[in-house]
């Protein structure tokens, strides 16, 4: 090729929890909707509003050989429930219409989460993989990144050339992967043309137990890279997101190799039966709340004790929970708990009253006013205001490390001896910068609340090592034990739901023999 490849980007990330309200345009337009010029101009920033998966494509691709980048849709929400079909709908336009503007193209670039569903459609993420292939056809190379938590597809696997996923949790490796898409990308450019094997297993494991730090998930990560060699080019394992509650729920192992099919599926299959024989460590080890307020009261009383940080996984705004169950506020207030922060609670309302009143003003602070899911009740106590911020701010570490983000207007109330961090846009407390806005110093905390499943690892280990964290047993759309949530649509049987099934191996699991009920139903 002479003249410099063509080379379409754009972004569709969201990870869709079956059991939480439905996602709209106003939450994608809160991170990320940005379409042509103007997502080129984001892209070219230091600190770009993009996914980082995608910003880190265009950078390795600046630089290697000259190339064009066509920009054409990047959105991308925070976990939420399935997308209103209406603004799927909308996105997939969107992306094929600027396809169909841009041809001939070279290749295709996608930012894809991998966990997303519709209020209709289950699997939009192969939907728009398949459009896309239709549109450019079988020569012309489809590459995505996928979130380590994607509820992989064979729509999705079929219709791309090659699919890389995220191989931290927390995802640090975001940027890395993307440019690692682009160098298999120029690979293709120059005639290579991967085989992909694709292995899914019947086994949702509790997001609890998918750090890759240490323990199962890192094991599998490990055993799965060592085959990585001349032939194989990648070895994707994403754990999948559970509580999708989707028909393509379930761990998967996607390989792919230069040139030989049957080593794709050999090395598949020998991950997923590793993976498989591991499956009893995948468990969930909870902190009952009652011993949480204990530990977080003898810190606070005892200057000399380690501070400690304790995790609301089951409210994981990241997750797709609301970011404002209060459940460790209400029972650290009733003990008299002291020295603590706590965050991000999401809460427009609360924020804008506390803006509006100023710093320094006391009065009586309602969570929850305004909210009608019956999991996040309203709690009232006496507050002063702290502090106040815009909300915009830019992450120093973790996985909004170097990102703009738009927490909205933000609020530090002290409620006796509680501070309480409150956010219009709902995020998970993982960066230390969402608090540094208020004037919080982690480190100086007697202990700390966030509402985060794992990244606030990547985020506060500067001040908190592994044996000073605590993961609370408490009620939310993100509950990590399996067997309290509702299921309507995960394929049966699966482990854990089903812990005495055995499985063989191959490719897809059994049948769903559940009826499929809408969601809301």
């Amino acid at each position: 090729m002479t003249r410099a490849p063509r080379i379409a980007v754009g972004a569709f990330m969201l990870e869709s929890n079956g059991h939480a309200p439905p996602a709209t345009r106003a939450e994608f337009e809160a991170t990320c909707w940005l379409e042509g010029a103007a997502l080129a101009a984001d892209l070219a920033r230091p600190a770009p509003r993009a996914p980082v998966a995608l910003a880190g494509f265009v950078r390795a691709m600046d630089a290697g050989r000259a190339w064009t980048p066509v920009p054409l849709l990047a959105a991308a929400a925070g976990a939420s429930g399935p997308v209103e079909q209406e603004v799927f709908d909308e996105i997939l336009a969107r992306i094929e219409d600027g396809l169909r503007a841009a041809l001939p193209l070279d290749g295709v670039f996608l930012s894809l989460h991998g966990a997303a569903t519709a209020t209709v459609e289950v699997d939009p993420d192969g939907v728009l993989l398949a459009r896309i292939r239709a549109i450019v056809g079988p020569e012309v190379p489809v590459v995505a990144t996928l979130d380590l938590h994607a509820n992989v597809s064979r729509a999705m696997v079929g219709n791309a050339d090659l699919l890389v996923a995220f191989v931290t949790n927390p995802h640090v490796d975001m940027a890395e992967r993307g440019a690692e898409a682009a160098a298999g990308l120029r690979a293709m450019l120059g005639g290579l043309r991967p085989r992909s094997a694709f292995v899914k297993l019947p086994m949702i494991p509790p997001a609890t137990s998918q750090n890759t730090a240490s323990g199962p998930y890192a094991d599998a990560i490990a055993f799965g890279r060592g085959f990585l060699d001349h032939e194989v080019m990648n070895v994707s394992i994403s754990a999948g997101f559970s509580l999708g509650d989707t028909p393509k729920n379930g761990l998967s192992v996607v390989v792919a190799t230069r040139t030989d099919p049957a080593r794709a599926q050999a090395v598949a299959a020998e991950v997923a039966r590793f993976i498989w024989s591991s499956r009893g460590r995948w468990v969930a080890n909870l902190t009952p709340l009652a011993e949480a307020v204990r530990r977080a009261r003898a810190v606070g009383q005892d200057p000399a004790a380690a501070p400690l940080l304790l995790a609301d996984v089951a409210d994981n705004p990241g997750g797709g929970g609301r970011g404002n169950t209060v459940w460790i506020l209400e029972a650290f207030h009733a003990a008299g708990v002291e020295g603590a922060v706590l965050g991000l609670f999401n809460d427009p309302e609360l924020a804008a009253e506390a803006h509006l009143l100023g710093e320094g003003a006391r009065f009586a602070a309602r969570f929850n006013r305004a909210e009608t899911h019956p999991l996040s009740h309203r709690f009232e106590a006496e507050a002063v205001v702290e502090a106040l911020h815009d909300g915009q701010i830019t992450g120093r570490r973790g996985i909004y490390a170097g990102q703009r983000i738009d927490l909205g207007p933000m609020a530090l109330l002290r409620i006796g001896g509680l501070r309480v961090a409150v956010a219009t846009n709902r995020r998970q407390l993982c960066e230390p910068a969402m608090l540094g806005a208020l004037g919080v110093d982690p480190a100086r905390e007697r202990s700390l609340v966030v509402k985060s499943r794992g990244h606030f690892r990547a985020g506060f280990d500067e001040a908190f090592t592994p044996d000073r964290i605590l993961e609370v047993d408490v009620p939310g759309l993100t509950t990590v034990v399996l067997d309290r949530v509702p299921w309507r649509q995960v394929p049966r049987p699966i482990w854990p739901l089903d812990p005495g099934m055995e499985w063989a191996g191959g490719g897809e699991p059994p049948p769903n023999p559940l009826p499929s009920l809408p969601f809301g139903g």
